[in-house]
């Protein structure tokens, strides 16, 4: 479902990057743990995460583990924060990348639906340069149909007319 809401966008972006190269099943099956983990994914409360909090989530056994990924949640925290106190906003900066509307795609198998596209590498360079991190083009592009940007619903799945 096509998603504008901030706060969800930012929970989404974490998942994401904290599924990167595992399933999504895994991190749907830990995301109240991550919720809770994560101050309930509050911007600027993660924004204000040191050392003492990185520890804490490293010995958190609800979560993903990853030193990487829990630094980069942190460093996405912040650059959301900057992004709001200049006035943006997370709904503004992606939805440009679909001309605010979600792209309909007409997938009739799964092997058609590609791992990204040009708009989520062009997302994913614009979330890079203003300092956010785990944001790669297939990160992104998964983002962007977590969050209704892109239908990519099979044809015949009852879904895709529903999003149209």
């Amino acid at each position: 479902m096509p998603c504008h809401f901030d706060p969800t966008l930012f929970e989404f972006l974490i998942l994401e990057g904290a599924q990167a190269g595992l399933s999504w099943l895994t991190i749907l099956r830990k995301r109240e743990n991550y919720r809770r983990a994560f101050d309930g994914f509050d911007v600027e409360k993660i924004a204000r995460y040191g050392e003492q909090d990185v520890a804490r989530l490293l010995a958190d056994a609800g979560i993903v583990r990853n030193r990487l990924k829990i630094a980069a949640a942190i460093d996405n925290a912040r650059a959301t924060l900057a992004l709001h106190e200049s006035g943006g906003s997370l709904d503004t900066l992606f939805w440009q990348f679909v001309d605010g509307q979600p792209a309909i795609n007409r997938w009739r198998k799964l092997d058609e639906v590609p791992v990204y596209t040009p708009a989520a590498t062009a997302l994913a360079k614009e979330l890079k340069r203003r300092g956010f991190r785990f944001v790669g083009p297939t990160v992104i592009y998964s983002h962007m149909q977590a969050t209704g940007m892109v239908n990519d619903h099979l044809v015949t799945c009852p879904r895709h007319a529903e999003l149209i």
